[in-house]
């Protein structure tokens, strides 16, 4: 099946001499492709070391402790057992590393210890089932994926925060004054935390039961207050109000990496409830929130937006030909051809099945058709080998709506797929605008 692009954007590199997986390889990899990553597997250190080294460390690294009673130093010094120390010492340092043991390895709390100190990213028991195994490592993927800008709104001065330094790791303070409009801040701004000074909370302690109270509020957002000194009753108070923790903040540096900290686990809470697994794009959850950050962006600034949803044609006769992984392959390959083209500020989801939604930032109607069309070219140029020599071609088809013209992002769903309906209607391999 050549390809421009690779089938799988990430990969688990594997030193085991024997196959430790409860149940089979062929499973293992069955599910690690539908989350969309491969695994390598090794049976000799020096490979394994020498391909750790010349990777760019976006990939994970996962050793099987069992493997080095049977697996022999083969780095030049002889044939003999290859001790756990030795092992640590190649492994380059700049990399992190996952190690696979048994219940007995796991029990002993020296070793656990050497590990954790050793550049180990995590550590887990066997047996453990393909699924279970598949699912941990994606979410370990995920971990390290944390780009996305983290939004904090502060009520109240905090003195000694480095706002440009929080910035360059991807968390932005906003500033707020006014206690009895931060509410309305709040729903404009959607930020990720919200933290309110005990001065603040002392003006009004109503703060947290109106932004809670919201029927529209994030659910998962934090609300915390920041404590210039301890005071264990105004602690329990404010946790009884609603606020979701309480932060000192007489140490400026340690709420600066306090804030990292939490900054992080919002990232991958993001991540795991508003991205698809299969292909890591948004999932509807997702798309939701962004689309609605975007379109509020684009009304502050007078932009305008195209939203395009598509449908891969005939998907049904597809799995039923030549079966569901097959099926997944294609999903996998259009969600890696629409990534390839879109811009910085556009969106990208997989809103269920083989459908999805594209939104182009400052793009017209009849450039987000024109966006469009030569997406649903470049995949129906996409050779697929569906058996032995022979290939086949697939397509999809869609519809596009506009902003301004549809002023939320329901309407514009609502629109768009009304003209994917068309195009379907109108023989299929085709893109659909109408304002």
């Amino acid at each position: 099946m050549p390809s421009a692009a690779p089938l799988y954007r990430n990969h688990v590199l594997v030193l085991s001499q024997s196959f430790f997986i409860k149940d089979n390889r062929s499973e293992l990899l069955l599910h690690a492709h539908k989350y969309d990553f491969d695994i390598l597997f090794f049976d000799e250190v020096s490979r394994f070391v020498e391909a750790v080294a010349r990777d760019d460390g976006d990939n994970l690294y996962l050793i099987d402790l069992d493997a080095l009673h049977n697996m022999q130093a083969d780095m030049g010094d002889g044939r003999r057992t290859l001790m756990l120390g030795e092992l640590l010492q190649r492994l380059p340092a700049d990399h992190s590393y996952i190690y696979l043991q048994s219940a007995r390895q796991g029990g002993r709390f020296l070793l656990q210890q050497r590990l954790v100190d050793s550049n180990c990213l995590a550590y887990a028991e066997k047996p453990i089932a393909n699924d279970v195994l598949v699912d941990k490592l994606f979410n370990l993927f995920v971990q390290k994926k944390r780009g996305d800008l983290v939004r904090v709104a502060v009520l109240g001065e905090v003195a000694g925060l480095d706002a440009a330094a929080l910035l360059q790791r991807r968390v932005e303070l906003i500033q707020h004054a006014d206690p009895y409009t931060l509410h309305v801040r709040v729903k404009e701004l959607q930020p990720d935390l919200v933290l309110v000074t005990d001065s603040e909370y002392a003006r009004t302690d109503a703060i947290v039961r109106v932004l809670k109270r919201n029927i529209e509020a994030d659910p998962v957002r934090e609300t915390a207050l920041l404590q210039r000194r301890p005071d264990p009753a105004l602690a329990r108070r404010a946790l009884a109000d609603g606020f979701d923790a309480v932060l000192d903040m007489a140490d400026p540096a340690l709420l600066e990496a306090q804030l990292l900290n939490r900054a992080n686990k919002i990232r991958i809470n993001k991540d795991l409830i508003g991205k698809d697994r299969a292909t890591g794009l948004l999932n509807k959850v997702g798309l939701r929130k962004k689309a609605q950050d975007l379109i509020r962006q684009a009304a502050q600034e007078g932009r305008p937006l195209a939203y395009g949803v598509i449908d891969i044609d005939k998907f049904k006769t597809i799995n039923d030909t030549w079966g569901h992984s097959f099926g997944d392959i294609v999903i996998k390959r259009l969600s890696l051809t629409l990534a390839a083209k879109l811009g910085e500020h556009d969106l990208l989801s997989r809103f269920g099945g083989e459908e999805f939604v594209l939104v182009f930032w400052d793009c017209s109607l009849d450039e987000g058709r024109r966006k469009l069309d030569l997406l649903r070219q470049a995949f129906c140029a996409i050779p697929f080998e569906v058996g032995p020599a022979e290939i086949r071609q697939f397509s999809f088809s869609g519809g596009v709506a506009a902003y301004p013209h549809q002023r939320s992002e329901n309407e514009l769903f609502l629109r768009a797929d009304a003209m994917l309906y068309e195009a379907k209607q109108g023989g299929r391999n085709r893109i659909c605008a109408q304002a």
